[in-house]
């Protein structure tokens, strides 16, 4: 089974709903898959005397046993915890598939040059709906999960 973590950003409603509609929607299509989602696994740590600390180690141990990551670059600027992730699992040989459905251009096609090149693929689509989503996480996983792609 191809386990994927999902990086984004999850401060707001929306944000959460969205990562957790992402995931269910891959996992209706494709059961066999497995998609960490750090929102979910943040509730154990929230009455913890150091629960930030136990929070950033839980990230990282999850895209340790990750196969690959998917990472919602959205926004004027990614979120900095998605790109601190996305760097380790780079760091780690993770394959990343990159995100963005944000319209905003700033710098390398709206995000800083240091994020698409750290991605083995990006995918960039402004008119974007949900299953296409879906589907290109799928085809993602398909293509680098069960091999565990290191990228060099």
């Amino acid at each position: 089974m191809t386990k994927i973590y999902l990086a984004g950003p999850l401060f707001t409603l929306a944000e959460r709903e969205f990562n957790t509609r992402l995931v269910a929607s891959v996992h209706k299509k494709r059961p066999d898959l497995i998609v960490i989602l750090p929102q979910d696994n943040a509730v154990k740590f929230k009455f913890h005397e150091n629960k930030n600390a136990e929070i950033f180690q839980d990230c990282i141990n999850s895209i340790d046993h990750a196969d690959i990551m998917v990472a919602l670059l959205e926004g004027a600027d990614a979120d900095s915890g998605t790109s601190v992730e996305l760097g380790y699992a780079y760091s780690k040989g993770k394959a990343i598939l990159g995100i963005r459905t944000d319209f905003r251009i700033s710098e390398e096609r709206g995000l800083n040059l240091m994020l698409p090149f750290a991605c083995r693929e990006l995918y960039i689509d402004y008119l974007a709906n949900f299953d296409a989503l879906v589907d290109k996480i799928i085809d993602f996983s398909d293509r680098y999960g069960s091999i565990n792609h290191v990228v060099q």
